[in-house]
């Protein structure tokens, strides 16, 4: 039984944007569904407004005004890799809205939790990449070995730094856990340091979620859209 038609919401990764979605668009379409792809404050091509005060919040206020403006409701949210920080914070804010909430390879944030505090590995580093840079921001990470040269190209032609102030800022929830249904994508092709075994560990045992795995790397949007596309069909079904 096909999926009713859903407006799927979102929440790109760091350095990232809208942007590298593209190849998603078709696919949704296809399926009946819509994708609303917003790029963030200071990245892709809202990269002309960077500055040192933009944090987390920031970027949660960029999809909670997408929400508004657009009128979106019913929303499927969508967090992918840094974009689970974001998420989590636009389903407590705009919970009458967000009716499921998808975290793809991402970051899952309890009340109180930097970035930095799920990833303290990468703490010291990116605060010494952003000392050596401007200040304030930090240079893309490499994208997964398996990427296409033609997909490399254009994402290293894309990928903008960012700001520091966004892994650093501690997420504030107004009503605790999200309530909404929730869904866990573990891409399965881990690079060394991988820092989202944590969260596939804890969606596998805890209850309210489902779980599911891909066999890709942390990049499926862009590596394995069909495959990708699959699971999306299949949690939203």
């Amino acid at each position: 039984m096909a999926a009713r038609a859903k407006t799927f919401l979102l929440c790109h990764g760091a350095w990232s944007g809208g942007w590298a979605w593209k190849k998603m668009h078709p696919l949704m379409a296809q399926a009946g569904h819509r994708l609303v792809a917003p790029t963030y404050t200071g990245l892709g091509e809202r990269a002309h407004l960077a500055s040192p005060a933009i944090d987390l919040d920031t970027h949660i206020q960029d999809i909670l005004n997408v929400i508004k403006f657009e009128d979106l409701d019913d929303i499927v949210l969508l967090g992918h890799s840094y974009g689970g920080m974001v998420a989590t914070g636009v389903a407590d804010r705009a919970r009458e809205r967000v009716t499921q909430l998808i975290y793809l390879d991402a970051f899952v944030p309890r009340d109180g939790q930097s970035l930095f505090d799920l990833n303290e590995g990468g703490r010291e580093p990116m605060r010494k990449a952003a000392a050596a840079g401007d200040g304030y921001r930090i240079p893309p990470n490499p994208p997964p070995p398996d990427t296409p040269q033609a997909d490399l190209d254009r994402l290293n032609a894309r990928r903008i730094n960012m700001p520091i102030k966004c892994f650093e800022t501690r997420l504030k929830l107004e009503h605790g856990e999200p309530a909404m249904p929730r869904s866990y994508i573990y891409c399965r092709r881990i690079p060394p340091g991988d820092v989202f075994g944590q969260f596939a560990k804890r969606t596998k045992s805890e209850e309210g979620w489902r779980y599911f795995e891909l066999d890709a790397s942390h990049a499926p949007n862009v590596t394995a859209p069909e495959a990708l596309m699959g699971v999306l069909n299949e949690i939203v079904a």
